[in-house]
């Protein structure tokens, strides 16, 4: 398990995720703005998230993502192991000097995991509540619905309104 910046990137969108779990689902380019992340490389980071169960996705009009089923229990952990693939071990038949450190960086890799297992998502985020971040409501566009319109004032017109009408008014002004 390697840790990048794509891995940091998922940690970072999952927080807000988790921050934001109470209201509507959170549209990535809201994430992606926030955090001034590109939203096609946020796109493929959330597939993988999505994947293994971290993340929903609802779509259509005030559509985006909401935690998981998993909501409480997600650690970094299981957000890195997620994000990043696997890596191949090649196995040299020579004796090298990556032969030589390999028990070395297994046993630090497993120790790094272990303690990621223990930071949960949750805890993250009420780390940052305790920080005095708060969460700013997203105003929902009503994008195609016109607002109710208030009543014009009648118009009162001294033309007349119709033919016959006008003829009338035209013959009391001498018949031109």
């Amino acid at each position: 398990m390697r840790l990048s910046t794509r891995g940091r990137f998922a940690i970072t969108a999952m927080i807000d995720l988790a921050l934001r779990e109470s209201g509507q689902p959170v549209p990535l380019q809201d994430i992606a703005l926030r955090h001034r992340i590109s939203l096609s490389y946020l796109e493929q980071v959330f597939a993988k998230l999505r994947q293994h169960g971290l993340v929903e996705s609802t779509r259509g009009p005030g559509g985006g993502y909401s935690l998981g089923f998993r909501g409480d229990s997600i650690t970094v952990a299981d957000i890195i192991g997620a994000i990043e693939e696997k890596e191949e071990s090649s196995r040299e038949t020579s004796q090298s000097a990556q032969d030589m450190t390999r028990d070395l960086w297994a046993a630090l890799q497993s120790t790094v995991v272990a303690h990621m297992r223990t930071i949960t998502l949750r805890s993250l985020a009420e780390e940052q509540r305790a920080k005095g971040f708060a969460v700013k409501e997203r105003k929902v566009a009503k994008k195609g619905v016109l607002q109710k319109l208030k009543p014009l004032a009648p118009v009162r017109t001294t033309a007349p309104n119709s033919v016959f009408a006008l003829g009338q008014a035209l013959s009391f002004n001498g018949g031109r």
